[in-house]
């Protein structure tokens, strides 16, 4: 196969982001220039790499195999770049994602453990459950940290399946105004939750809504959308609406917040896993990986 890098990082942009289109804003190409690319690799290949769906496109059986050597290929390039340029080789980079709310307290405090080592450099970038998983496929981070709920199935249906550690299990609670309607209280019925304003994060056809309580009768009462949790928070502190929060954000509510359990129904349990590809991690990836383990603790 006579391949340019160029190729191999179109392969590895559209497993990323799951679309041509996507993957043209991120390398600066035109959507039909990312086109041709596929299809010329696809011509070098003998066969389909990319498979067109509804919801974008995904690699094929075929893909996903070339994607592995595309990584290697791409990784080595990076750090021949590295080299020239004189970076220090001792340094091991190790990528990190997160999802969106394990950004307040996880993050923190596993670089705030691993801030004495000086051969480990951390690079970290935040999105959702499906997003990273993609990244870590697509060789783009070594380690993802991502939200698991019932009933607890893989995060995709990939071959080879990742390697998953649950490094957390708590159950989910409702964040309501101190000064509101559950004032003075600690918990609540899910009836109660039927007839309240939500504050929830925009949803799309790859994610589900988040900020809802999972199960309530007829179709809640969106009353704000927003991504960002500390506009979720203050807004549930001006008494905008309730929304909901992993029992990990406890710690870092802001005033004017109070926590509920909700009494009835099935308990709500979240995991928080990483997720990494099958094989033996480097030894900057296990340090990091324990510094997890220690910190959603």
């Amino acid at each position: 196969m006579d391949v340019s890098p160029a190729a191999l990082r179109v392969l590895r942009s559209v497993a990323e982001r799951g679309s041509f289109s996507a993957a043209a804003v991120e390398l600066g190409y035109t959507q039909s220039g990312i086109s041709r690319q596929a299809a010329a690799l696809e011509r070098e290949a003998g066969t389909r790499l990319f498979e067109r769906q509804p919801a974008g496109v995904r690699l094929t059986a075929a893909g996903l195999i070339l994607l592995g050597h595309a990584c290697t290929i791409l990784d080595e390039l990076a750090a021949a770049q590295c080299e020239i340029a004189g970076v220090d080789s001792d340094v091991q980079h190790v990528r990190l994602g997160v999802y969106i709310s394990a950004g307040a307290v996880l993050l923190p405090r596993t670089l705030t453990a691993l801030r004495h080592r000086r051969d480990i450099r951390v690079t970290t970038r935040e999105g959702t459950t499906p997003v990273l998983v993609r990244a870590v496929r697509a060789g783009t981070l070594d380690l993802a940290v991502i939200a698991s709920r019932p009933p607890h199935r893989p995060p995709d249906a990939e071959l080879p399946l990742l390697e998953l550690e649950t490094i957390r299990e708590a159950n989910l609670l409702v964040a309501a105004s101190a000064n509101g309607r559950f004032a003075g209280r600690d918990s609540v019925t899910a009836d109660e939750l039927a007839d309240v304003d939500w504050i929830a994060s925009p949803s799309s056809g790859a994610e589900s809504l988040l900020g809802v309580w999972p199960g309530l009768a007829g179709r809640p009462r969106i009353a704000h959308t927003a991504r960002d949790w500390l506009t979720k928070l203050q807004l549930v502190a001006a008494g905008c609406g309730v929304t909901t929060v992993p029992a990990g954000l406890a710690s870092v509510m802001p005033d004017g917040v109070l926590l509920l359990s909700v009494e009835d129904g099935t308990a709500e349990a979240r995991r928080m896993l990483v997720a990494r590809m099958p094989g033996k991690p480097s030894a900057a990836v296990s340090l990091v990986l324990a510094a997890l383990r220690g910190s959603a603790q």
